[in-house]
């Protein structure tokens, strides 16, 4: 038994240990030297000082960082489209979707990249707990909400601050009955300072807690309740978006082998910086002399006189083993490239309704596409909550527009597209669609417009 709040699960502790290598790789290179020896081992018999010095000197090939940016670039080539069926209130909470500033396509950028990176992110609909001047009741009605501009908004919970969670069974269905995260809150200190204060959140179904560690008359640390208050929905208004989902609350990095490598990566790169360091400096080598008290001068404006039979001259080094680094560094460079494309390679999946199950009719969707579909139903679930907290039925439904091409690049692809058109085979609208697909037309340039305007500027210069 514990009531220490901050036990975390078994599960949580599994996934941290996969985090431990995908933090510091989004963190980039100074993530990287504060891992220290968790992810670039001291060499046996290594002074601390010599270490020291190779790990403030090692940097980054940022392959795992780009490779999950440059896929949730393609799951936000196009904005968020809000359905017709999201109540015009909802609506207006886009703009502002956290209270930061963020907008939903802002907001839900940041919650992609962290699912997709880390295996799984969290967002809480809040609402402010704020009293009517001069009650200590609760907002109890839709005109108290509107008099204080109180409203739903999205909290990302990032899956590093999860401590646990509790689930029962419901027919089947999961639910979840506890949450508990960290979180930290900022408290003025003097007249100008602040202090960042680590707290615990418990979430049940209607109400919640905070605690904060305290020392008690032993000199011990425990964690004590600080804070309480209810909540309007008999549930938790908690949504997980997975991206490599291994059970329930848990999940593992969908690019984790992409990550080994890119560590393995970093630990290679270190190496070969620390050969060339020491292979750029000769050695000089004196042979045929015994007399340690021999003062040698070695420079440009000195000589230096050598016994019979004495010799001297600069070691360097052959160079097959820097050859060798490098070999390896482009294969390691090679392999990621593979792991980090393996998101665009199309799976037969099969997706069906009601109907299609009747026809048997099966639909291809990339790891990435069935990723956003997923990023879709988080969406849709946070408007919902927000609809609840709001008072209202519905919150509708969101349509996620990205790019799953294999071969999206304009430099190789649009010669081939042109050529194709000049030969008569493209028309020059699918032309333009397609140029407009790749971000090399603005979107905001219609073709019906730009069609009247070729008509009108007179032949091309070619033509002439």
């Amino acid at each position: 038994m514990s009531d220490d709040p901050s036990k975390t699960l078994p599960a949580v502790d599994a996934m941290r240990e996969d985090w431990a290598i995908v933090d510091p790789l989004m963190g980039g290179t100074r993530a990287m030297r504060e891992a220290g020896e968790l992810l670039l081992p001291k060499w046996p018999k290594e002074e601390d000082c010599d270490y020291r010095k190779r790990l403030g000197l090692s940097t980054l090939f940022p392959a795992y960082r780009e490779t999950v940016k440059n896929n949730t670039g393609r799951v936000f080539a196009e904005p968020i489209v809000l359905g017709e069926d999201v109540p015009p209130a909802v609506v207006d909470f886009t703009d502002d979707f956290d209270r930061q500033g963020n907008n939903l396509q802002v907001w839900a950028k940041s919650f992609f990249t962290q699912a997709l990176s880390h295996g799984l992110c969290h967002a809480l609909a809040e609402y402010p707990n704020i009293k009517p001047s001069g009650d200590t009741e609760q907002l109890v009605t839709l005109a108290d909400a509107r008099a204080v501009k109180a409203r739903p908004y999205a909290i990302m919970i990032r899956p590093q601050q999860v401590v646990g969670w509790r689930v029962s069974n419901d027919g089947g269905e999961h639910v979840l009955t506890q949450f508990r995260y960290m979180e930290s809150v900022e408290e003025e200190e003097g007249a100008f300072g602040i202090k960042c204060i680590n707290q615990i959140r418990v979430l049940i179904p209607g109400a919640w807690m905070t605690y904060r560690e305290q020392t008690d008359a032993k000199g011990m640390k425990t964690w004590a309740l600080y804070d309480e208050g209810p909540t309007s929905l008999d549930h938790i208004p908690l949504t997980t978006l997975y991206t490599d989902r291994t059970g329930f609350m848990t999940a593992k990095p969908p690019l984790l082998e992409l990550a080994y490598l890119n560590a393995k990566h970093w630990q290679s790169q270190s190496d070969q910086d620390n050969i060339l360091h020491v292979a750029r400096v000769p050695m000089l080598a004196i042979s045929g002399i015994d007399d340690d008290t021999w003062e040698l001068k070695v420079g440009t404006a000195s000589a230096t006189k050598l016994p019979k039979d004495g010799d001297m001259k600069w070691v360097e080094h052959t160079g097959a083993s820097i050859e060798a680094g490098r070999t390896s560094l482009i294969d390691i460079e090679d392999q990621m490239r593979v792991a980090g494309a393996k998101l665009l390679q199309k799976e037969t999946k099969s997706v069906k309704t009601a109907t299609q199950a009747e026809e048997e009719a099966a639909q291809e969707m990339s790891p990435l596409q069935t990723m956003a579909s997923g990023l879709e139903d988080a969406l849709d679930q946070i408007l919902q909550h927000f609809a609840e907290l709001s008072g209202l039925p519905e919150g509708g439904h969101v349509q996620v527009q990205g790019n799953f091409d294999i071969d999206f690049a304009p430099e190789t692809t649009l010669p081939l597209l042109l050529n194709m058109a000049s030969q008569g085979r493209l028309s020059d609208e699918t032309l333009f669609s397609e140029m407009q697909r790749r971000n090399v037309v603005s979107s905001d340039i219609k073709w019906e417009e730009e069609a009247a305007k070729i008509a009108t500027q007179g032949p091309a210069l070619g033509a002439l």
